[in-house]
């Protein structure tokens, strides 16, 4: 997994982990779905710049009382960044989160679409 490193306005550095990803495409776009558990709504962060698109997710995770003996799971947040294609209508991207999963729908904008054109 990688890691990455973010310093904060307040010179608090925080740590994220790269989430797994898929990117599906269909005739009107693409779906990217992230894996990111433990993540729900609000501790979503989706933000478009340029041709990259920004997921940012932090978890929220209950408070364990003892002490934890084995760990599996990261507790760091989750970030990743992808590069869009040229041909997405970035002003009609929107996304939902379910059970950990994030869907983000890509459309393609309607100039590259194809279109059946009739013949008088």
């Amino acid at each position: 997994m990688n890691t990455t490193v973010r310093e904060t306005d307040s010179r608090q550095t925080e740590q994220f982990i790269a989430p797994a990803a898929s990117v599906i495409e269909n005739g009107d776009g693409y779906l990217l779905q992230v894996e990111m558990p433990g993540v729900n709504k609000e501790g979503l962060e989706i933000s478009t710049e340029g041709n990259e698109l920004t997921v940012t997710g932090r978890r929220s995770l209950p408070t364990i009382a003892g002490t934890i003996l084995h760990r599996e799971s990261p507790r760091e947040n989750f970030c990743r960044a992808f590069e869009l294609d040229p041909s997405i209508d970035v002003n009609e991207i929107n996304a939902r989160i379910e059970q950990g999963l994030l869907t983000v729908t890509l459309p393609k904008a309607e100039h590259v679409k194809p279109r059946r054109i009739t013949v008088s």
